[in-house]
Order: structure tokens, then C-alpha cells, then sequence
């Protein structure tokens, strides 16, 4: 069955970190570019970033620049990206995404739904 999971949400306070988990089953994600979106309540889900096949290149919004980091282990097929210095606007449901032969334009666009695989989601909640 090919699908992607994602990992590693939770809650955590103001100025905490948490890394998120990306893993694939059913395909290998070396040839893909992953993108993580997210979701808050009430709000349109945006790209938040992105790392390419080859990792030649990445993308973060200017909401996260600075604080988070994408990562990938092929060797584990999986993506990570860690979240450092969290804030309450934080706070969102995160979905990763995998397109093959596509950009981080695909992220950066926010052209989630023309992403070739998507997972369910996982919450993360940043509260005092």
C-alpha cells in the first residue's frame, strides 16, 4: 500500500521544539521532492516548506525561515523537518506531500492538492 505518514506532532509550549517525521511506504521517496503543508482552524492551508529530490534545493515561508529545518534520509525514506522556537500561530495540522519530477515551486505555490501523494496529517498544538 503506498502511502505517506506523518509523525512527531504533539503539544509543546512557546519557544519549544518538536521534529515531524515523513515516511513512505509502498514507493521510495529519493526521486521525490517533499513538501510539508499545514492547516490552521479557520485558515487556508499554506506551504510551508520544502526540500528537492536531489536536496539541490529548499524552500520555507517567511513564517518559519530561521526557525525550522527540512531534512531527508533516503536510507530511512523519510523526511524530517524540526521546528525550533515554536509559537502559538504555530499551532496547525501538518501534512507532508511527495511530487516526482516537481519543484519546490509545487510548495512554494501551494499546489497541494496537485501533489502526487499526501498524508493524513499530524496536530501540533504550541500552548503555555
Amino acid at each position: 500500500q503506498v502511502q505517506l505518514v506523518e509523525s512527531g506532532g504533539g503539544l509543546v509550549q512557546p519557544g519549544g521544539s518538536l521534529r515531524l517525521s515523513c515516511g513512505a511506504s509502498g514507493f521510495t521517496l529519493d526521486y521525490y521532492t517533499i513538501g510539508w503543508f499545514r492547516q490552521a482552524p479557520g485558515k487556508e492551508r499554506e506551504g510551508v516548506s520544502c526540500i528537492s529530490d536531489s536536496e539541490s534545493s529548499t524552500y520555507y515561508s517567511d513564517s518559519v525561515k530561521g526557525r525550522f529545518t527540512i531534512s531527508r534520509d533516503n536510507a530511512k525514506n523519510t523526511v524530517y523537518l524540526q521546528m525550533n522556537s515554536l509559537k502559538p500561530e504555530d499551532t496547525a495540522t501538518y501534512y507532508c506531500a511527495a511530487v516526482s519530477f516537481g519543484s519546490c515551486t509545487y510548495v512554494s505555490g501551494n499546489y497541494y492538492n496537485a501533489m502526487d501523494y499526501r498524508g493524513k496529517g499530524t496536530l501540533v498544538t504550541v500552548s503555555s
